[in-house]
């Protein structure tokens, strides 16, 4: 809420307007957006159906929604076993795997920590402000 959030305002509506030509975000965000959006305290919640109406029409709709491809999950958290990945992490390290395989040249986020192993894969991690930022010089 308020001017922190912000960057992540200018993000989205730079998708909304087709600046960015279909970006693509993980199921697991799209299930974090909700259970958030469906748990604030209350004079911030959305029923649970905004929350869908939400995300159909401004995630579903504009994004390319991606996962695990189903052969890969057993030999991944193997993986972040071995990494010994544990607690919460291991959401982090899922989406920064989605966005491994499914190409990215990019990931936003303002938890940069989690996914700077990225970087070592050829992703830029970048946080909103800078990639707001950026945009707003093209």
């Amino acid at each position: 809420m308020g001017p922190a959030v912000k960057p992540a305002q200018d993000v989205m509506a730079a998708v909304a307007e087709g600046r960015l030509p279909r970006p693509s975000t993980s199921w697991h965000c799209c299930l974090e957006f909700y259970a958030v959006a469906t748990r604030l305290p209350e004079e911030y919640r959305l029923a649970p159906a905004d929350a869908f109406r939400l995300l159909d029409s401004e995630v579903l709709g504009r994004f390319e929604v991606a996962d695990l491809r189903k052969g890969r999950r057993r030999a991944w958290l193997r993986e972040a076993v071995e990494d010994r990945v544990a607690g919460g992490r291991i959401y982090d390290a899922h989406i920064a795997e989605v966005a491994r395989e499914c190409g990215a040249r990019v990931v936003v986020t303002d938890n940069v920590r989690h996914f700077s192993g990225l970087a070592r894969q050829g992703v830029r991690v970048a946080t909103c402000a800078v990639f707001a930022a950026e945009l707003a010089t093209r």
